[in-house]
């Protein structure tokens, strides 16, 4: 019974001692595991807000990038660059200072949004983002003329105010045209997550800066703005008003001081 009992115990303990080896193997596996993913994983340098560079800034272009990383469910490292005070790790991977830029894991940092969805796009196909090519221009002149009509002294002389609502209306009629609430029509594509970031500047920045909005005769445009703007992923990678406003302050041109003529005084 002694020799029985002690044969028992030994197998109770390599039992344990087994137990035990196969739990830190697992373990180390697991912590190999997430060393190799932390190693590999996607990184994406994006504007910090102005003022605050802890926050996420204004820049469309950066956040188009995070739209498409958030629509296709990929997960990744956002880092912050302050473009005031530029790290010098950053100008060793961007030489011209510029976001945002892109890291698909091997190393390799990328520039230029439109390269940058495209590398992610060819990556990861699905969900596809993918335009049809017939659309893939649709809005793509609103960007510069809102810019324009945002730093015109004088609109009304210069022509920039028709010209932004002349490119509004365009894509007004074709959101009528091609079926709501995207531009490809059901879907969004890669069209939509480039212009969305766009239009919400566009949104803000006039609002504050001119007292102007999107004429509410563009129904569609309204529809569009509203449904992009929702989204989850939107709300998730969209800078706050606040900021955007911030990060065009500098920009826009001072209104010219009021001269009163001395005979009025």
């Amino acid at each position: 019974m002694a020799i029985g009992h002690k044969n028992t115990t030994k197998v109770a303990l390599l039992v344990l001692l087994l137990s035990l080896m196969l739990s830190l193997t697992a373990s180390v596996a697991r912590n190999l595991q997430w060393r190799l993913s932390v190693a590999t994983a996607v990184e994406v340098c994006v504007k910090a807000a102005v003022g605050a560079p802890d926050k996420l800034g204004d820049c469309p272009f950066s956040q188009r990038v995070l739209l498409t990383l958030e629509e296709k469910k990929v997960p990744y490292r956002m880092r912050l660059i302050d473009l005031s005070n530029k790290p010098g790790w950053f100008l060793k991977i961007s030489p011209e200072g510029k976001v945002p830029v892109y890291n698909s894991g091997d190393g390799k940092w990328i520039a230029n949004s439109d390269v940058i969805t495209q590398v992610i796009e060819e990556k990861y196909p699905a969900p596809s983002l993918a335009t049809p090519p017939e659309y893939a221009s649709v809005g793509s002149k609103i960007f510069p003329s809102f810019v324009k009509f945002l730093m015109s002294k004088d609109a009304s002389d210069d022509g920039s105010e028709e010209a932004l609502v002349r490119e509004l209306q365009a894509l007004e009629e074709h959101l009528k045209a091609h079926g709501r609430p995207y531009i490809s029509g059901e879907r969004v594509t890669a069209a939509d997550l480039s212009l969305a970031p766009k239009l919400f500047h566009l949104v803000v920045a006039l609002e504050h800066f001119k007292g102007w909005k999107v004429p509410e005769s563009m129904s569609s445009v309204h529809a569009y703005t509203q449904a992009m703007f929702s989204r989850e992923s939107f709300i998730k990678t969209k800078p706050t008003k606040e900021h955007l406003i911030a990060g065009w302050a500098a920009k826009v041109p001072k209104p010219p001081n009021l001269v009163v003529p001395c005979w009025l005084i």
